[in-house]
């Protein structure tokens, strides 16, 4: 059962190690059954050689997680063999009165990666190794309704995929990728027009996107502001972060047509934010904010864990490779800390959304994303502020595995998309699947 909320408590940096946001509050969370340990996230350490200090590192106090009792699961979900109609699985228990049931709405996946719903109720989704799958009424379409040569090693090949605001109208797909040319990796965003199940007459919207085996990005979406979101890795390099002419550690903003908006913090630039290690999620709450997750060190500079939620501001500096969740290895004065990060503890966040559609009111704007290495879905509380974190809790931790991505569906119900197909990860039967959380 559920073990009640946990309110953050609040330490304040020493002074001379005191990074600023307006005042830096760093949230000690005392989380549901969060004993999951220093381990390897998406990908194992690189072999690149570690960056070295530049400084003496100064260190921050970072979250302390005392494990509670975790929620109780209900058993194994069942797997049908068709995909054509949402089958139940048992009743899991989750925070607050009200039950969630787990539906499994799609199976037999390959390491899919993003999912997005068109106005006409078609479900477009991408896999890992290059295909775009296309869903109607429930049934996966056998046809991929593209096939991409994507250089889908490691970390990469295709991976975000955003349809236009007003597709009803233009019939715009955006993909993001990992391609080779030589013997290095790219990364891109391409628009494609789907015509009668297909996707065709592809326009680069943005191109030579350092890419790399690990630490590509790769999370699209358009903001409230109709224009195209991109985060992007630093492509195990971890000084281009802190590169503004570089596109890589970055949260980069372009117009549909990848112009640059006049409005954006680096005139000329398609620069959002810089100082990212790998952030795979990106996620707007309902009054406009934008927040991002991102995946901490699996050993380069030494370190490992550190995952960190931040809230997204213009023009503004996240760290990395000096500031490394509130690890200060050398000082920036301009670093903005993080909302919450990780600690010693791993979460791999990915995909993430917040709760808008009140069919959960018990959940009604909290901040949901995936966790990867943690098996989990993360249930975040914000305080009214938007820039404190009051109750951080796992859910279904170890139910399904491996948990890509989340997205609020037209029908207010919550899509999950496992990845245990994608190298290292445990399959289970079925997998990869598509997941939707309804009340039970």
């Amino acid at each position: 059962m559920h073990s009640g909320p946990h309110r953050a408590r609040i330490l304040r940096q020493p002074k001379k190690q005191r990074l600023t946001r307006r005042s830096f509050l760093l949230a000690t969370l005392a989380l549901p059954g969060c004993a999951i340990g220093i381990s390897r996230q998406e990908s194992g350490p690189p072999t690149r050689p570690p960056l070295p200090s530049p400084s003496p590192a100064a260190t921050v106090t970072a979250p302390v997680i005392t494990p509670t009792p975790a929620a109780t699961a209900g058993p194994s979900p069942t797997v049908a063999s068709s995909p054509a109609t949402p089958v139940p699985t048992p009743t899991v228990p989750t925070s607050g009165p009200v039950a969630i049931r787990v539906e499994t709405v799609l199976t037999g996946l390959e390491a899919p990666w993003e999912v997005a719903f068109a106005p006409d109720g078609r479900l477009f989704l991408t896999e890992r190794p290059g295909r775009v799958r296309l869903a109607v009424n429930g049934e996966l379409l056998a046809e991929p309704a593209l096939t991409l040569p994507v250089a889908a090693v490691g970390e990469g090949g295709l991976l975000g995929l955003a349809l236009h605001p007003n597709f009803g109208e233009t019939h715009w797909v955006y993909l993001y990728y990992t391609y080779s040319e030589g013997n290095q990796l790219w990364n891109r965003v391409v628009r494609y027009t789907e015509s009668n199940g297909r996707l065709v007459e592809p326009q680069v919207i943005i191109d030579r996107i350092p890419g790399a085996s690990i630490h590509d990005g790769g999370r699209i979406a358009f903001g409230p502001d109709g224009r195209l979101y991109i985060t992007t890795g630093d492509a195990r390099n971890p000084p281009a972060a802190q590169d503004r002419t570089s596109l890589s550690g970055k949260i980069l903003r372009v117009e549909p047509d990848g112009s640059i908006p006049p409005d954006n913090p680096f005139p000329g630039s398609p620069v959002w934010s810089y100082g990212h290690r790998n952030p795979q999620g990106l996620a707007w709450s309902p009054d406009g904010r934008l927040y991002a997750t991102e995946h901490g060190p699996t050993g380069d500079l030494g370190l490992a864990a550190h995952d960190e939620v931040n809230l997204i501001e213009p023009g503004r500096n996240y760290g990395w490779p000096f500031v490394v969740g509130t690890l200060v290895r050398q000082e920036l004065p301009d670093a903005v800390p993080p909302l919450i990060e990780s600690g010693n503890d791993t979460w791999a966040p990915s995909g993430a959304t917040f709760v808008t559609a009140g069919r959960i009111p018990q959940w009604q704007g909290n901040l949901l994303f995936a966790g990867l290495r943690s098996q989990a879905l993360w249930r975040v509380v914000l305080a009214p502020d938007g820039q404190t974190v009051t109750q951080l809790e796992p859910l279904y931790r170890g139910k399904f595995g491996r948990l890509r991505t989340v997205v609020e569906g037209p029908d207010g119900a919550l899509y999950v998309l496992t990845s245990n197909r994608d190298g290292r990860g445990s399959p289970q039967r079925g997998d990869d699947r598509l997941l939707r959380l309804v009340p039970g």
